[in-house]
């Protein structure tokens, strides 16, 4: 880093003074809608893996396209993006971004109506009752023609989510790296705790918004608009039911595209904070710039950086708990509706409005312990292993949270060691590929209501009931029963458990992210923070959904079928296999991530005996620059065999 020596103006002091407080609220904004896009992109899962009729595994290769936006590029637009205009880059990118969402809809505008798996479809508009014996003793997917088949569930047309979510991941590069190393350059280094945890509070308010708005749009039918809402039989709590998933995707990209607007008039660089004090009485400022290297220099400054052991051990750490945290967030509403029996719309809704905050509050905790008091490396050590401990012991705990599963004929209540046939629907000649659940008097839920043995129904739409059981002359309504009313307070136990831990793991978030920064050189840090976020996306970004969903379509019970033929999406999971390989994964990987911070903490408490030890000795005549102690902060020198080799704390 060089000074450039311009001379200035009390006026210029001033404007320089509000464009950096225009920055922070401008990085904000961005933070706060790129998480709102992200979060609704989360929230939005299950409805397109319904929408496309795909599994949780190719699922999870949709959410990774967006962390293989980021590896496209994220290497040079950290490297070489230091050394051009940064806030114009980070413009650059929002406006792809909102490109990548307003991709991500287009597929509902060249796809057919939605058509979901029903006995009565065709007889909705009935309102009396009537056999249908031949509609559920036969029933059977209608044939379609293949151009129907292509714009129909289950074609390829998910491909244009992925890149359209790849996009996003490309347009989203510049805004951490670029947008930290900026703010840190120009900010007293006392105040960059504070600044960062300001900004990744507001961040967290956008999946706030994010999910809510999921939520929202969960309940409202993908087809709003074409269709008569009167005619569906489905509703919003049903396995088979799809969100008007699309018009968040048009409402995200809006946000993120307004929130551009003020970096394309920011400048390229600014006075470090505090300088406006030091020169207010003269004319002169020293404002800093990125010197530019040559492309050349790339691999020596990369081979320096991961020289730095410290630095290398924190990225290991990250990877290893993001790949549990990306884990988590993609499948968790899905495990709330299997495990608990809640509906997607209310699962989103809860982590929108419970673990979010929890999150938000952490941040920010975690950030006043710093500046409160004035801890150094060690301490911010301290604070980031201790909740790391806490948030593991909470996760822990919920492993043995749990409702009893649901109860399906043939599925997961045995019909004496038969499969979904039984004496009551042998001479139906039902099919058992299909999903039409209905609920039966004794809580027994049946996958069709030709498996239940029914004849006729009566209503109209989702109020239509299905009665004259063929043994028994009793009736059932359509819809998979409800959970036993003993599963509700289970719920709440759980929810309380999961906003806790929330709030414990973030209060380690802003400590252990200083720690990173202060253990880089200046002039590597736009470097470190994007090769940090290049590995952790890559790493801890891409595979876990992928991995996540294919272990988690194990555990399917019941595939649904599409309408060209083949394997469509899971409609019922085992509740217990999926509760054990979902919560003990993450915890297997949150227990290895506790194991290297341990291991990283005796690290730093070994480097800072050895700067003390070299404080000491200068302090007794060896000469040399001065280096602080790292107490209240920590300083970046390079001792003079160690040059280009790592950082010292």
């Amino acid at each position: 880093v060089v000074a450039l020596e311009r001379a200035v103006s009390p006026n210029m002091l001033f404007l320089c003074a509000l464009c950096f407080q225009l920055f922070l609220a401008s990085l904000a904004s961005v933070y706060f809608s790129k998480a709102f896009g992200g979060a609704y992109m989360k929230s939005s899962i299950t409805q397109i893996e319904r929408r496309f009729d795909i599994p949780s595994s190719l699922i999870g290769v949709i959410d990774g396209s967006f962390e293989m936006g980021n590896l496209l590029v994220i290497a040079f637009v950290s490297y070489f993006g230091a050394k051009l205009h940064r806030p114009r880059l980070i413009a650059i990118g929002c406006v792809i971004m909102a490109a990548g969402c307003y991709l991500i809809a287009l597929p509902h505008f060249f796809q057919g109506l939605y058509k979901y798996e029903t006995s009565v479809s065709h007889v909705t508009n009935v309102n009396s009752t009537e056999s249908i014996l031949s509609c559920l003793c036969q029933y059977h997917v209608h044939l379609i023609s293949p151009s129907a088949c292509e714009k129909a569930a289950g074609s390829s047309l998910w491909i244009y989510v992925f890149l359209g979510n790849m996009l996003r991941g490309i347009g989203e590069t510049p805004i951490m790296p670029l947008g930290v190393s900026y703010l840190d350059d120009f900010s007293r280094e006392e105040n960059t705790p504070f600044y960062l945890a300001c900004i990744h509070t507001v961040g967290i308010l956008g999946p706030m918004f994010g999910f809510m708005l999921g939520s929202y749009l969960a309940k409202v039918y993908v087809d709003i608009g074409s269709v008569d809402l009167d005619s569906v039989t489905i509703n919003y709590k049903d396995s088979r039911w799809v969100g008007a998933w699309w018009l968040g995707f048009i409402v995200t990209g809006t946000v993120i595209l307004l929130s551009s607007i003020p970096f394309w008039f920011l400048p390229k660089s600014l006075p470090k904070q505090g300088q406006e004090e030091s020169h207010s009485t003269g004319t002169e400022l020293f404002i800093p710039t990125i010197s530019l290297c040559s492309p050349p220099d790339f691999i020596p400054s990369l081979r320096r950086l991961f020289k730095n052991s410290i630095f290398t051990m924190m990225i290991l750490t990250y990877l290893v708990s993001v790949n549990g945290f990306i884990g988590m967030i993609t499948f968790k509403p899905k495990y709330m509706e299997q495990v608990f029996g809640q509906s997607a719309s209310k699962a989103i809704f809860l982590i929108g409005i419970l673990n979010l905050p929890a999150v938000a509050l952490g941040i920010i905790t975690g950030g006043l312990i710093l500046k409160r008091f004035k801890l150094g490396v060690i301490g911010a050590a301290r604070v980031s292993i201790t909740a790391s401990v806490g948030s593991l012991c909470l996760l822990f705990i919920q492993i043995f949270i749990y409702c009893d599963k649901a109860e399906v004929a043939g599925l997961t209540v045995s019909y004496n060691q038969q499969t979904l046939l039984s004496q009551c629907n042998m001479g139906c000649s039902c099919s058992v590929k299909h999903w039409d659940p209905v609920c039966a008097y004794n809580g027994v839920t049946y996958a069709s209501p030709c498996l239940a043995g029914c004849q006729t129904f009566t209503g109209i739409g989702r109020d239509m009931v299905t009665p004259t059981l063929i043994s028994i002359n009793m009736s059932v309504e359509l819809g998979q029963c409800p959970r036993r009313s003993n599963c509700d307070h289970i719920f709440k136990i759980y929810m309380a458990l999961s906003a806790l831990g929330s709030f414990i793991s973030a209060c380690g978030g802003t400590p252990g992210y200083i720690v990173l920064l202060r253990s880089i050189q200046k002039d590597l840090k736009s470097l470190a923070l994007g090769m940090q976020t290049l590995i952790v996306r890559t790493l801890g970004g891409i595979p876990p959904p992928i991995y996540f969903g294919a272990l988690i379509d194990r555990t399917c019970l019941k595939w649904g079928t599409k309408q060209c033929g083949g394997r469509g999406a899971c409609r019922l999971y085992d509740a217990d296999k999926f509760r054990m390989t979902f919560l003990g994964l993450i915890t297997g990987l949150y227990f290895l991530s506790n194991i290297l911070w341990g291991g990283l903490y005796f690290k730093i408490v070994k480097r800072q005996k050895k700067l003390a030890l070299t404080n000491q000795a200068k302090e007794n005549g060896v000469e040399g620059d001065s280096v602080g102690n790292g107490h209240a902060h920590i300083n970046i020198v390079t001792e003079k065999e160690d040059a280009g080799n790592e950082s010292t704390i």
